[in-house]
């Protein structure tokens, strides 16, 4: 029956993420974050119903019992995982494809208020950090990493890493090859060039100094002369 093998492939995405899981009756009855999936299960197929007012009572429900906000028109796909799970948020045009990871705090919101797409889209195998903020409706491609407190505000290729505030890609992987392409960093880049043009004023200075002392130990008046000025 799929609803049960759907419900397997949640167990198993616990065990997967996280190594504290000790056996199957701590996934069902002591995870915040497999429950709110199943309430989310309830509700969203009564949302795809157009029943009306009990799919946002479900939903209540599971944010009161649960600490995690999921709007039942949201999409989610197999294997989706919350860890920890308090503040999570989802709104109601996101879409999580298979295997997706999300830690607690983590927000994919709107930016319009519209009623059009304007959530995120999540492709298979994504995982977005602790406190991380996908807003707007963005796409994340397949396997994308997201770190911990990141705000991603633009679309994301495939087999990337994404951090910072906005979040900015750095560094993608190559599945064929299983190499990692590194991108330029221009913050980085610029405190390196800053960096460097400080060493190279020292150098210059130090160089002047050295000149000048060498011209004083040549012809002492130079340091009366000094002396004298001052």
């Amino acid at each position: 029956m799929r609803l049960i093998r759907s419900i397997r492939k949640d167990i198993q995405a616990v065990f997967e993420h996280d190594p504290a899981v000790r056996n199957i009756w701590e996934v069902i009855f002591a995870y915040p974050g497999f429950h709110a999936r199943q309430f989310h299960r309830l509700a969203h197929t009564l949302w795809d119903w157009r029943i009306p007012f009990l799919p946002r009572l479900i939903s209540h429900i599971n944010r009161f019992l649960t600490g995690i906000e999921i709007h039942p028109g949201a999409k989610i796909g197999e294997g989706f995982f919350i860890d920890h799970g308090m503040g999570v948020v989802i709104g109601e045009t996101s879409e999580i494809k298979d295997n997706v990871a999300v830690y607690q705090g983590v927000t994919l919101g709107g930016t319009s208020l519209q009623k059009r797409k304007r959530h995120p889209t999540l492709g298979n195998n994504v995982v977005a950090g602790a406190g991380a903020k996908l807003i707007g409706a963005i796409t994340i491609g397949d396997n994308v990493k997201v770190g911990a407190g990141s705000v991603v505000i633009a679309s994301v290729p495939s087999n990337a890493t994404v951090v910072g505030v906005p979040g900015r890609v750095v560094e993608i992987r190559n599945p064929d090859t299983d190499t990692v392409e590194k991108l330029p960093d221009p913050v980085w880049e610029r405190l390196q060039n800053l960096e460097r043009r400080v060493a190279e004023l020292e150098k210059s200075l130090g160089v002047s100094r050295a000149v000048d002392e060498a011209e004083i130990s040549i012809d002492p008046s130079l340091s009366e002369t000094t002396d004298e000025t001052v």
